[in-house]
């Protein structure tokens, strides 16, 4: 039996001066090769030295979840008063809301290496005096002026929110912008897990200790990389047009409300777990708020951006979630409720930090950057402040209310934003 073979075409090759016949079983076989398109996020790191930089932010940014954490669990565990370790760390924020946009400013006219190491150096000496003072039982305001000297602190995330305006184009910056405020989010929500466990399996000073060697450390592998620096002003602050905080006052308050709304959840939600006998839980439920908010930061940045107003009506919507929920009395409905609203704060985030990279002054970002984070840890604390009233004197599912209002308060105030900011042209 006979099988019907195709006729093959000749090719035609001249190898020299001679006509060579080949068939075309004979010729090489085309393959077709699929190549796809980098993601949005490999493309901001395929840029030479953003790795190494990222690195750094990283290991530096961890800490920042763990130092309250770890303070506070070192002085109660020594001194015995939670009232005093409280107070310490309420001084350290204080300090903090006054010495950041200082930093900032220097950081700004001198450069980040220069500024931002020396400024580390210093909240690491703050850091080990403060477990000195407490293993030696110095007295108490000892350990209020160890606390405040960590107030040096620089805003690793607003210097490298820095480094990405100046490497990329203003179409991607919605993308490294997104990477940032996601990296904020998985740094406080690993902080604390891993400040409380250094504390009690180890001991307890173990969190401050291990914190201030991770800032010093992250900041030497950040501070090296100075070819994605930007470059220094050099000039006296007031050489760069206005102020930052005349350019960002629409947007402060809109970051106070959110803080708020941050504060204020945090602190119904520990004691609606607590009145419910489940306090052992409080840490893994936030910690889903956290990774709801770090996993829709990282979704957004491969979208295209929305307006200010639009996530502020999806946080509105979002944060009376955990209010309906905490009625019911159900942890894993409040559980779900919590993660559904840690993924509208992200989108919120991103976009408010958006508008002040666009209004502030050229020159003068990390003062910005600082300005809107100082913000946004007063609202943290006044949203905590208030949510503790609530809980004692309307219950805890009454207090989850607070968040909902926050979020309302900065959705009114987002027309007065938007309206009244100047956004600065690229070339200002």
């Amino acid at each position: 039996m006979f099988r019907a073979t195709r006729p093959t075409t000749p090719l035609m090759s001249v190898t020299g001066s001679t006509l060579v016949l080949a068939s075309a079983s004979a010729a090489p076989a085309r393959t077709r090769v699929r190549t796809r398109a980098p993601g949005p996020y490999a493309r901001l790191f395929a840029l030479p030295g953003t790795r190494g930089f990222t690195a750094g932010n990283l290991l530096a940014r961890l800490p920042m979840g763990m130092f309250g954490v770890s303070a506070v669990m070192m002085i109660a565990g020594q001194r015995g008063s939670y009232a005093l370790a409280g107070a310490v760390t309420a001084t350290g924020l204080a300090a903090t809301a006054l010495v950041a946009p200082w930093t900032a400013r220097l950081v700004d006219r001198y450069g980040q290496a220069r500024i931002a190491l020396p400024a580390t150096v210093i909240a690491v000496l703050g850091s080990l005096s403060l477990i000195l003072c407490v293993r030696t039982q110095a007295p108490a305001w000892t350990l209020f002026a160890s606390y405040a000297a960590t107030a040096t602190t620089p805003n690793i995330g607003g210097m490298s929110r820095a480094r990405w305006t100046r490497l990329l184009p203003p179409a991607e910056h919605h993308t490294a912008m997104s990477f940032e405020q996601a990296a904020d989010e998985l740094c406080y929500m690993l902080g604390p897990v891993l400040a409380a466990l250094l504390c009690t399996a180890a001991f307890p000073e173990a969190g401050t200790l291990t914190g201030a060697v991770l800032l010093l450390a992250g900041m030497l592998v950040f501070t090296a990389h100075r070819a994605t620096e930007p470059p220094a002003t050099g000039a006296p602050a007031a050489a760069h047009g206005p102020s930052p905080l005349r350019a960002l006052l629409p947007l402060l308050g809109l970051f106070l409300a959110t803080g708020a709304v941050f504060g204020s959840m945090e602190v119904a939600s520990i004691a609606h777990l607590a009145a419910l006998g489940l306090g052992g839980a409080s840490g893994p439920v936030l910690a889903l708020q956290a990774a709801g908010s770090c996993a829709a930061g990282l979704l957004y940045g491969t979208r295209r951006p929305r307006s200010l107003g639009t996530c502020l009506v999806a946080l509105a919507a979002a944060m009376a979630l955990p209010w309906a929920a905490a009625a019911t009395g159900s942890l894993p409905l409040l559980a779900l409720a919590l993660l559904l609203a840690g993924m509208a704060t992200a989108p919120v985030m991103v976009t408010a930090m958006a508008l002040v990279q666009r209004a502030t002054p050229r020159g003068r970002l990390n003062e910005g950057m600082s300005l809107a984070v100082t913000a946004i840890l007063a609202g943290i604390a006044a949203g905590s402040a208030t949510a503790g009233l609530a809980v004692d004197r309307l219950g805890s599912t009454a207090a989850y209310a607070l968040p909902a209002a926050a979020a309302l308060l900065a959705l009114a105030l987002s027309g007065a934003t938007t309206r009244f900011i100047r956004i600065v042209p690229a070339g200002e």
